[in-house]
């Protein structure tokens, strides 16, 4: 266990095995644990990088909304903090498949793969109005439950009904105390209210990073579960990215890596390239100190 910071904010960090460099990003409101079931398939051969976003897991408050370019550029200081600059391949489930392919546009030279988890699909996100006041009511709420004593009380219960909802079959796997010491403070409260807050802001501005900068010329897997429209949706997005697309081998909930976390590891080990290259006409952007 190690701790990177960015902007200020301590951020958790694990790193296990040998090899070539994936990063695993979990989606709204998950943790580094719940990457548990998939590490041990991929360390023998990757070197497998997790983190939490601020807020939530082990990492400090957050001190500005989430943006999606921010999240990118997380994914960026993560590894500069460690000391890995060789190109790697980012895994992103939910959520955060918005965050991994957003790493590979604005940095291409960086990127290895590409992986997508049972991703977040916006065809054709629209604005909503009064962020400001959207965002101001959220603050508003998540500091009225935690004066309320809401995270300490029923953090853990609400995890745990969260991911059983998540699953085809199946409780939360991760022990009592990893859970509360994730999920029963008020910064795990602020954290995740304001992930759902600004989750269509990141969806815009995902469509419109993918009008103006290419993937860049690496392999992308996009790996989804589930039956009807919304895999349609996922093969869509699958045939516009020009992916390989998979569906898991037998049913799964949502959270594929507690479910299905061969899968996974399938997939991010299945998604390689040895000489990842950069659109030449996009720039790589300036990282923020």
């Amino acid at each position: 266990m190690t701790f990177v910071r960015i902007d200020g904010v301590p951020h958790h960090v694990r790193v296990d095995g040998t090899g070539p460099v994936c990063v695993l990003s979990a989606g709204l409101g998950l943790c580094w644990f719940d990457w548990d079931p998939v590490v041990p398939l991929l360390a023998p051969h990757r070197t497998v990088v997790r983190f939490d976003r601020p807020g939530l897991g082990l990492s400090g408050p957050a001190r500005t909304w989430p943006t999606l370019d921010a999240e990118a550029r997380r994914i960026a200081h993560v590894l500069d903090g460690l000391g890995l600059t060789a190109p790697v391949t980012v895994a992103g489930h939910s959520l955060a498949g918005f965050h991994a392919e957003a790493f590979a546009r604005l940095f291409p030279a960086r990127t290895a793969g590409l992986v997508l988890l049972d991703t977040s699909v916006e065809e054709a996100p629209r604005p909503r109005a009064a962020r400001a006041a959207r965002n101001a009511g959220t603050r508003a709420c998540a500091t009225l439950l935690a004066a309320a004593g809401v995270p300490r009380a029923l953090g853990v219960p609400l995890r745990r009904a969260a991911v059983r909802a998540g699953r085809l079959r199946g409780g939360d796997p991760a022990p009592y105390e990893l859970v509360r010491s994730a999920y029963g403070t008020s910064r795990s409260l602020h954290a995740v209210l304001a992930e759902n807050a600004t989750y269509r802001d990141e969806a815009i501005r995902l469509d419109v990073l993918r009008r103006q900068l290419t993937l860049p010329d690496v392999p992308v897997t996009v790996l989804a579960t589930g039956s009807g429209r919304w895999i349609d949706r996922q093969r869509a997005l699958a045939e516009r990215l020009d992916a390989a697309f998979h569906v898991t081998c037998r049913p799964s909930g949502h959270l594929l890596m507690l479910d299905r976390p061969e899968d996974v590891a399938e997939a991010v080990l299945t998604t390689t390239a040895s000489e990842p290259t950069r659109s030449p006409e996009t720039p790589e952007p300036t990282e923020a100190p």
